[in-house]
């Protein structure tokens, strides 16, 4: 190994083993993103609360639609795949980010690891934007969800109330501008250990609604086979592939580890049990108990299966409680996803030489935070339809940063041998992914097609 000087202050060595330069020098000083917003003091249980919130959200609702498109078999065992999939996938981004900590330089985000892995141009131009995209698109659509869920209360005790969905996109959008001011990703520790029972919370409500209404004399007829056409069933399963997906999906994972308290090691690991015994037992009770009650009827929320016309086939108290669930987790999630953007903020104009409470990063923090949500708040209450753009970011976005990428940064960082299982297991995610990516992305944009005609701005929706 060959020393080779960048600088005076910094010596590199090269690895031809690895094929990648060691940084032995001091490590840089932090920016301000790093400093104040992923501030490292979280335990491995408070890394589980964040994981929990960033995947396990009111989208889990959507499952029983995609067996419609998927059928028994395949839904069960896509769910079942894509869990072990993101699993394995989390796990690799964690080993990647531990490996460099233990080498002096720990990366805070996934730009980090773009930019020491692949290249600074591929951290500027693709993962940064992508992640960007996927975090602000779902910040807006956090007071999208939220307002839809507090109009459907308003509307059980006030059916002929004037209130438009906009108005209670806005009320959500004030809850969200309150929990963007919290300074720091871990500052959201105890309200993510609350989110993450709130998930359990609804996700129980939605599988014993299924399973009374499945029981009940007002049980609607069930079929459970796949419908349409060849060409309707084909894209069908692609967007069914892609819903799963999506669900598992986060696109935070770097920025979620850099809230632990060093050392690392290990603690991730920990974080994604919690995070996945969670994910068993909503995800796949939800998803069967709405598929068995309701079959290839299920809608694009299982909820909306709930009433018949508009007749509710459950007491308005139970709606009110999992409205009430639903609203409050997804608040949390919503906090959660505005950290990237926070950090970017705080990175730009933050100057980590002052203090994180200094009226130098307070002003500017406030103000761009709050420019930020209001944005994201207009928004939502001017794009209703935003779930249909959000199944095209999944495809797009949220399949690259975590099926696609953990896998090349493992394969680039400990470069396996071609000889060796995991590295086609790597390649072989990697390129089915790609695979999905292409064919999700036509599926989705096919669907905003079709549904483009119902499209109107600030609809009630």
């Amino acid at each position: 190994m060959g020393n080779v000087t960048r600088s005076s202050s910094e010596v590199y060595t090269s690895d031809s083993e690895k094929g990648f330069a060691i940084n032995h020098s001091t490590p840089a000083e932090l920016d301000a993103g790093a400093k104040f917003v992923l501030v490292s003091r979280g335990s491995w249980l408070h890394c589980g609360y964040h994981l929990t919130t960033s995947i396990v959200a009111p989208v889990l609702l959507t499952l029983p639609f995609s067996f419609t498109l998927l059928g028994w078999v395949g839904g069960v065992l896509w769910l079942t795949l894509a869990a072990v999939i993101t699993f394995y996938s989390y796990n690799l981004l964690s080993v990647v980010l531990e490996y460099h900590a233990q080498l002096g330089r720990r990366q805070f985000r996934f730009r980090d690891m773009a930019r020491d892995i692949l290249g600074p141009g591929w951290a500027k131009y693709y993962v940064g934007p992508l992640q960007f995209a996927i975090c602000f698109g779902t910040v807006i659509g956090g007071p999208l969800v939220g307002g839809k869920s507090l109009k459907l209360i308003y509307h059980l005790y006030n059916p002929e109330g004037s209130m438009k969905l906009y108005h209670f996109i806005i009320i959500c959008g004030v809850i969200t501008l309150i929990l963007a001011q919290l300074p720091s990703f871990h500052s959201l520790r105890h309200v993510n250990m609350i989110s993450l029972i709130l998930s359990f919370l609804y996700a129980t409500c939605v599988t014993i609604g299924s399973i009374y209404i499945g029981h009940s004399k007002d049980a609607p007829p069930r079929h459970y086979s796949v419908r349409g056409s060849d060409a309707d069933q084909l894209f069908g399963v692609f967007n069914g592939i892609s819903i799963i997906a999506t669900t598992y999906a986060s696109g935070i994972i770097p920025e979620i580890q850099a809230t632990l308290a060093a050392p690392v090691k290990g603690k991730m690991l920990k974080g994604l049990c919690v995070c996945y015994s969670v994910i068993a037992t909503t995800y796949f009770s939800v998803a069967i108990s709405g598929y068995w009650a309701f079959g290839n009827d299920s809608g694009a929320s299982v909820l909306s299966n709930f009433f018949h016309e508009t007749k509710p086939l459950l007491p308005r108290w139970f709606f009110l409680m999992t409205n009430i669930f639903i609203l409050l987790q997804v608040m949390a999630l919503t906090a959660v996803y505005l950290q990237p953007t926070n950090e970017i903020f705080e990175a730009t104009f933050g100057d980590p030489k002052m203090g994180q409470f200094s009226m130098r990063n307070v002003v500017p923090r406030v103000v761009l935070r709050s420019v930020s949500v209001a944005a994201a708040t207009v928004l939502a209450a001017m794009l209703p339809f935003f779930p249909d753009i959000m199944a095209l970011f999944g495809a797009f976005g949220c399949i690259p940063l975590d099926f696609i990428l953990p896998m090349v940064f493992y394969n680039m960082t400990f470069k396996p041998s071609k000889y060796t299982i995991i590295f086609w297991v790597n390649t072989l995610i990697a390129g089915a992914s790609s695979i999905l990516v292409v064919i999700g992305g036509i599926a989705s944009i096919r669907q905003i097609v079709l549904d483009a005609k119902t499209y109107d701005l600030f609809a009630d929706v």
